[in-house]
């Protein structure tokens, strides 16, 4: 009777320690998961606040040419403005929305200059375009790993068992960067203005 009482007391300790491990296991994933998406979102900051250090120079250069469109100065500047406002709280989803709105204004931008030959044609402002090509090649490959990262942690959140386990521990779903309506189309360049 004795031997009995110590296989089941065996047991049960072995029992609970597999559970605390599973448990452990869990919490630790999901630290994980969330260490690299918090990681990848500090890159996607990393490269847009080298891109907001450089739209001032942009819009310096920009703005010697004379008959250029002030309404797109003005709008990249706030949307700069924005940016610097929402990167300044814990607002994820307000800096995804200012990042956004700042894409479109400087698309516009760019898509304006077009219209000035003489603009493109300086050193100076080929060189910046230069720098921001580079700059926005680099803020979509850390938007692409920052929304992989994104994904890989929604999956630890929201499948079982690992639902329960987040719910337990506080973790929800994030939302990463999604494409504005009407990315899909490509700006419309108008040079008879």
């Amino acid at each position: 009777m004795k031997d009995f009482r110590s296989i089941r007391t065996l047991a049960i300790i072995g029992i609970v320690i597999v559970l605390a491990l599973w448990i452990f296991s869990a919490y630790n994933n999901l630290i994980t998961a969330d260490e690299n998406m918090e990681n990848a979102w500090r890159q996607v900051e990393t490269q847009y606040q080298r891109r907001i250090d450089l739209i001032p120079n942009l819009v310096s250069t920009v703005r010697g040419e004379a008959n250029f469109e002030q309404e797109t100065l003005v709008a990249v500047t706030d949307a700069r403005t924005q940016w610097l406002n929402a990167s300044s709280g814990d607002n994820r989803d307000g800096q995804i929305a200012s990042a956004e709105q700042l894409d479109s204004a400087l698309s516009r931008l760019l898509v304006t200059v077009e219209a000035y030959p003489q603009l493109r044609a300086t050193q100076a402002f080929q060189d910046l375009m230069t720098e921001i090509a580079g700059t926005e090649n680099r803020v979509a490959v850390a938007r692409r790993d920052y929304n992989e990262e994104v994904r890989t942690y929604n999956l630890i959140v929201r499948r079982f068992p690992g639902n329960i386990f987040a719910g337990i521990f506080g973790f929800t779903s994030e939302s990463g960067f999604q494409s504005e309506p009407g990315a899909e189309e490509a700006p419309e360049v108008n040079f008879d203005s």
